[in-house]
């Protein structure tokens, strides 16, 4: 998650439904599912990142704990929270604790289709994020941001960074929603991943394509080598504050949200991430 870079769970008919179709497609091999349906977080799977590196001046320390990572209703919760003076293991200091999951050394792929079903609350300046990164420096092996949010609840982004289109990328699209099926609603985030192309779809529908030609203008292509899966929430920071200006309490966090934050109001859901080749 490079910087350019709620409600309650729907009922159990339609819940199940979405379960079972999303195992129905022809054709199509599953090399990773969870659907987070277990008692606990399946550590076989996920890797819980502990402090990490601190980047985008982002304002949360991530931490390995149920307080900001637990399953509930057949769904993955990540909630950050406030805990004012925090200190991380390497000494510094935060007001805010979270989660970052990924797959490293347990699962990554090459080519394919990466897709989650997922839900966030509404607050300006969060940061959650669904994406997947390459095993090796940064941005050389490249970054695909599947979804990042930052506190507008009409529109989500997704966005690709390698070697010469980092940072600002030339290459990220937003995706307006329609007022009653904004963010705070289910959609499926996804990414159709080839060896020429990589093809965002949010809900089925193609919202932003990039080619390998097209990243040949600014640097190499870096959709070559496997890439892991990563969900994380982080709060305020480059991205962030760019959007809305915000300084005060805290960049890119409004006073607003960090009542939301301290009411437990700011959670992403995620309903089950999927990975299929063909």
């Amino acid at each position: 998650m490079a910087f350019c870079n709620v409600s309650l769970l729907m009922s159990s008919p339609v819940w199940a439904q979405n379960k079972t179709e999303v195992n129905k497609k022809v054709n199509e091999k599953v090399v990773f599912f969870d659907d987070f349906s277990g008692s606990h977080l399946d550590r076989s799977k996920w890797n819980v990142e502990i402090t990490g590196n601190h980047f985008n001046d982002e304002l949360q320390a991530y931490v390995d704990t149920t307080i900001t990572c637990y399953l509930e209703n057949n769904a993955l919760v990540l909630e950050p929270k406030y805990t004012p003076g925090f200190i991380t293991k390497d000494g510094q200091k935060f007001d805010f604790i979270s989660t970052r999951l990924n797959t490293k050394n347990k699962f990554d792929f090459k080519y394919g289709t990466a897709e989650a079903r997922i839900k966030i609350s509404d607050g300006e300046g969060l940061w959650p994020a669904w994406w997947l990164l390459g095993n090796g420096n940064w941005p050389e092996t490249g970054e695909i941001d599947i979804m990042e949010y930052v506190g507008e609840k009409d529109w989500a982004s997704a966005a690709i960074h390698g070697k010469g289109y980092y940072g600002e990328t030339p290459f990220v699209n937003r995706q307006y929603f329609n007022k009653d099926n904004d963010v705070t609603k289910w959609h499926t985030y996804a990414v159709d991943w080839t060896p020429e192309n990589l093809i965002f779809k949010y809900d089925g529908i193609i919202m932003f394509r990039v080619t390998r030609s097209m990243t040949n203008h600014y640097g190499q292509w870096s959709f070559d080598n496997n890439k892991y899966l990563i969900l994380n929430f982080a709060l305020g920071g480059a991205y962030p504050v760019k959007i809305n200006g915000v300084k005060n309490p805290y960049a890119g966090l409004p006073a607003s949200t960090l009542e939301l934050i301290k009411n437990r109001k700011v959670k992403m859901y995620v309903d089950w991430v999927k990975v299929t080749q063909h």
